[in-house]
């Protein structure tokens, strides 16, 4: 089991720049595949990015293709996301999640979540 914190979300104008934190307790992160998702007011909870257990696989949404880049660090237990070239469309709050099979871009495969960080751009 692994628990899961978020961190650096915020407010930011368009065309700026953030980077996520996602912080895993224990010592099983290296065997979890990650991925961020994200969900706006009124809206289902959609795929971002994933990363496989090594780093070595990663996917992505397309709409922050090219944008966000994800990665993982399994000595400190943390996976982060950097987000680039913000637009408004982008604001929502972000999840970190985990799970012990393959990558997957549906919310439902994942088994861990943490409780999200607050990403806000402004036009």
């Amino acid at each position: 089991q692994v628990q899961l914190m978020e961190s650096g979300g915020g407010l930011v104008q368009a065309g700026g720049s953030l980077r996520l934190s996602c912080a895993a307790s224990g010592r099983t992160f290296k065997y979890y595949n990650m991925a961020w998702f994200r969900q706006a007011p009124g809206k289902e909870r959609t795929f971002v990015a994933a990363v496989s257990q090594n780093g070595g696989t990663t996917d992505y949404a397309d709409s922050v293709k090219g944008r966000f880049f994800i990665s993982r660090d399994n000595v400190g237990n943390t996976m982060y996301l950097q987000m680039n070239s913000l637009i408004p469309e982008d604001t929502a709050v972000y999840y970190c999640a985990g799970r012990g099979k393959r990558i997957a871009t549906v919310a439902v495969a994942y088994d861990y979540w943490g409780q999200g960080t607050q990403v806000t751009v402004s036009s």
